[in-house]
């Protein structure tokens, strides 16, 4: 989990954006403009910020450059569709461009992406006799290949990445699906048991009337 900071003046678009941040178990601040955001930072660093360009007052790619100078990662959102818009923020030192409107699944893989990158989380995970290569999205189990679906392994991903944490189901339908799929969260069980039938049974646990916790065996 991560702490992020959210600097956007729409407020309907902030919410989104920390809402489905927070359901997948980051820490999120947020600020309505540069000012605000400068504040934040004389107090404190996240490990993430998400800076809209179009600001009042002091725009996000001015703002960018106090984040960037104290080697804080950077992910752009913007309404802006110019190539040099793109091109000015990824040349100044941002992680990331993400374009309005987005999907929150789209939102979260990149953060998922940044947050691997720069706080220098393995890029394999050997659990066991299951291993799980994120990089090359593959997962081996006693050394052979195990053939999943794009979805049985973004939610196997996200479980994994996140050991030992318990996850909840709307979380495991935001994070892997991108939206509240409400009173549809039998969707998340269907998948596991896929999961389940492919990996063994003892590396997901069942967290009764809540979700699911990734754990190595007899850990």
């Amino acid at each position: 989990m991560a702490k992020i900071w959210i600097v956007e003046d729409d407020a309907p678009v902030r919410q989104i954006i920390r809402i489905h941040l927070e359901l997948v178990g980051h820490s999120v601040l947020e600020a309505e403009d540069a000012q605000a955001a400068r504040a934040l930072l004389a107090g404190g660093r996240p490990q993430l910020a998400v800076l809209d360009i179009m600001l009042p007052g002091e725009d996000g790619f001015s703002l960018a450059r106090a984040f960037l100078d104290a080697q804080i990662p950077v992910l752009f959102v913007t309404a802006r569709t110019a190539v040099a818009d793109r091109v000015r923020g990824l040349q100044m030192g941002a992680q990331d461009y993400i374009l309005k409107p987005f999907e929150p699944a789209e939102l979260l893989a990149r953060v998922e992406n940044i947050l691997r990158r720069t706080r220098g989380e393995d890029a394999r995970l050997l659990c066991g006799e299951l291993e799980i290569d994120f990089d090359a999205r593959r997962v081996l189990l006693r050394g052979e290949e195990v053939a999943l679906t794009a979805m049985e392994y973004d939610l196997l991903a996200m479980l994994a990445r996140r050991r030992n944490v318990a996850m909840s189901r709307e979380e495991l339908l935001v994070g892997v699906w991108g939206y509240d799929y409400a009173g549809e969260t039998r969707t998340v069980d269907v998948h596991i048991q896929r999961l389940r039938s492919k990996i063994g049974q003892a590396y997901i646990d069942t967290v009764y009337k809540f979700g699911y916790r990734f754990s190595a065996p007899g850990a």
